[in-house]
């Protein structure tokens, strides 16, 4: 991907239901205070950019973007950037599952002691508070489908407050963080739109 079409993208818009969003937060939070600055905007569209090539795009001076990035990691708004691998046609070695989990809300805390402590095991990769038929969303990654068996029925659901667990094994990606993995989709194909 060329710096052309980064900064091109950069600016890009998307008008979703209800409103007008940038990269996945809506405009008026992205425009007050601050709160999305132009660097976050391409960290989150041109992720794989070196400081130099984030400087080039933003016409700012390399010391300047360290400077703004080291603010955003002290301020606990950047904590950290992620590749994103396509594992499609590996062997990683890695399962993936995802658990919802129903649990009981405690007096004075709600969900949060709760989601804190399912939070800290090293097998739990993220965890989500939801709304609908489940509490908490919890993606999990393990050696192999008993590890993670074993993850959740020796040490999740024997926490006291889970009321159940529902675990579903990722069996293919198709897509991650915004880019499709596997096969390549032809330019002139056009997504099929039924009335």
């Amino acid at each position: 991907m060329g710096l052309k079409t980064v900064a091109g993208d950069f600016v890009r818009r998307r008008r979703l239901r209800g409103g007008e969003f940038w990269y996945g937060f809506a405009a008026a939070f992205c425009e007050t205070a601050g709160v999305m600055k132009p660097i976050i905007k391409l960290l989150l569209e041109g992720g794989s950019l070196n400081t130099a090539q984030l400087a080039q795009v933003l016409n700012l001076s390399e010391a300047e973007v360290n400077r703004q990035l080291d603010a955003l990691k002290k301020d606990g708004v950047l904590l950290g950037v992620r590749p994103v691998l396509n594992l499609a046609d590996e062997d990683s070695g890695v399962v993936r599952a995802v658990i919802e989990v129903r649990i009981t809300p405690e007096r004075g805390g709600g969900f949060n002691r709760l989601a804190e402590r399912i939070s800290k095991f090293d097998e739990v990769e993220s965890c989500y508070l939801m709304s609908g038929g489940y509490d908490l969303l919890v993606f999990v990654n393990g050696a192999s489908l008993q590890k993670v068996a074993a993850f959740v029925s020796e040490k999740l659901s024997t926490i006291e407050g889970v009321l159940s667990t529902a675990t579903h094994f990722m069996l293919r990606s198709y897509k991650e963080h915004g880019f499709l993995l596997g096969g390549k989709v032809e330019e002139t194909e056009r997504l099929k739109v039924a009335p």
